[in-house]
């Protein structure tokens, strides 16, 4: 089975009722792991590179991967740029072999948002096979990568103005802001009451009167969530006992996914919770195992937390198990 794009994955995930996973990828450990737990799960996927990890890997590099790992488990995978910046490098991904791209022009005017993307989703329409494009409406506060948006610079999606976005740009999915957020502290504890009996910061819930306000105007139209890590305590607590210092790291409850899930979102982004497992991983063995010097002992023990990790979020959160 050849790379696939995110359209009829998105036909059959909204009108079923769950969303897909778009997991940020930037090594071998990491693409094993969640195509290994999507097949386990008999899930499609989506591996999604940000502007970090083609620096850091290379896009050629990052392709090749995500092909051996579709050789490997016959799984529908699609290649996603996640937060292209601009239309040249959303070109140079579609020609490179990407089967959708995103084209995140949310921080600029928008009008110039609207050309931007229009003349993006024009060049993938064209290519052959035809390439996703996915845009976004509104700012996520936090930082991933390249994408820094101090908190209290963020907006929320306005619903007025989707149906002329999606009309006039013929993007295939909108992202929108809901208030979710990138990174592991997606919140300031000002924002958050704390659990008087674990201290762990609760989070404000989302806004699912603006998704649904949004799905009311879009019906049928496959809506994106960025920003959707959970910052499992579980992964935290074993960073923190082995040598780490994470401080009020707080994430997206998985029971308000789940729901935006069975809503108008077919799509849920998850890089942190990655990043968070691989590590809780790599410090436990290092500290049990101070004699260890092969990185496959260490770097395999935080593939296995990051699988686990990923049959969790598909099986709890997306909903997207046994649905090929």
């Amino acid at each position: 089975m050849p790379l696939v794009n995110s359209k009829e994955l998105f036909e059959k995930a909204y009108k079923e009722g769950y969303a897909i996973g778009a997991f940020n990828c930037n090594n071998m450990e990491i693409v094993q792991a969640i195509t290994e737990a999507a097949k386990e799960c008999n899930s499609p996927v989506i591996l999604q590179v940000s502007a970090g990890a083609r620096k850091y890997a290379k896009p050629v590099y990052l392709k090749k991967m995500v092909e051996a790992a579709v050789e490997d488990t016959g799984l529908p995978i699609v290649l996603h740029l996640d937060h292209g910046a601009d239309f040249e490098i959303c070109k140079d991904c579609i020609d490179g072999g990407f089967t959708s791209v995103m084209i995140d022009c949310s921080s600029k005017p928008f009008e110039e948002n609207i050309a931007i993307t229009r003349k993006v989703v024009e060049y993938a329409h064209a290519h052959k096979p035809y390439v996703t494009v996915e845009a976004e409406l509104g700012t996520l506060a936090g930082i991933e990568d390249e994408v820094k948006v101090e908190h209290g610079a963020e907006s929320y999606t306005n619903p007025d103005q989707v149906e002329e976005f999606v009309k006039r740009t013929g993007v295939d999915s909108l992202a929108i802001a809901i208030g979710t957020s990138h990174g592991a502290y997606k919140f300031r504890p000002e924002q958050c009451t704390r659990d008087p009996k674990t201290g762990v910061l609760l989070p404000p819930p989302l806004r699912f009167d603006i998704l649904e306000e949004v799905s009311k105007r879009l019906p049928g139209f496959p809506i994106v969530l960025h920003g959707s890590s959970s910052v499992n305590q579980e992964y935290v607590k074993i960073i923190n006992e082995h040598g780490g210092a994470l401080k009020d790291a707080v994430g997206v409850p998985e029971d308000q996914l789940r729901h935006a899930a069975r809503m108008a979102v077919c799509k849920i982004n998850i890089d942190s919770d990655l990043r968070l497992a691989m590590t809780a991983g790599i410090r436990e063995h290092m500290e049990n195992h101070p004699d260890h010097f092969d990185p496959r002992q260490y770097i395999g023990d935080g593939r296995a937390y990051v699988k686990q990790l990923v049959k969790h979020k598909i099986t709890d959160v997306l909903g997207s198990n046994n649905k090929i």
